[in-house]
């Protein structure tokens, strides 16, 4: 069995409320085992005995809450390659943040996307993770959104406490 980690989008903010508990039963219910959840925004462990498309928990989220939850699956390598491959070293943590993207965006789109007018904040793409420095915090940034929009990919943000804590539980 492989441990799995699923990242839902958009979950307990702006009145999407769901249960814990009831996501827990959702995932256990498609034969998954060892389900934890770990705080309210959707970060969802667990064991499978084979490959878990996003689509299949997608579809079944979508049945059991009425609402479309877009989910990312990253394995426990991809946590901690994510983790190693951060490409701002000697910034504050606490000003860290992963958008876990569906896929890899292409190299062009990428580098078109001129996004001077956010600095100090400022954001790289490495495989299909997006990596944001926000000194001024998350709060009021613009900048996730206008990358995000340009890319034309979904995704869903973590921030580094995050990352790492989950890091941990899926290779602990």
């Amino acid at each position: 069995m492989a441990t799995v980690v699923a990242l839902l989008r958009g979950v307990n903010v702006g009145g999407r409320k769901v249960s814990m508990a009831e996501l827990r039963e959702t995932i256990e219910s498609l034969g998954h085992h060892d389900v934890r959840t770990y705080i309210q925004s959707g970060n969802v462990l667990f064991s499978a005995k084979g490959r878990v498309a996003p689509s299949s928990l997608e579809r079944a989220l979508e049945e059991r809450f009425r609402m479309k939850i877009d989910v990312m699956i990253r394995s426990p390598r991809d946590l901690v390659q994510t983790a190693e491959r951060n490409p701002f070293p000697d910034a504050d943590t606490s000003k860290l943040h992963v958008g876990f993207l569906a896929r890899a965006p292409r190299s062009d789109v990428v580098k078109a996307i001129d996004a001077s007018q956010f600095l100090p904040e400022e954001f790289a793409v490495v495989g299909s993770e997006l990596y944001l420095h926000l000194p001024n915090g998350m709060a009021r940034t613009r900048l996730p959104d206008f990358v995000l929009r340009r890319l034309k990919i979904r995704a869903t943000i973590r921030n580094w406490n995050t990352l790492t804590k989950l890091v941990e539980l899926s290779n602990g």
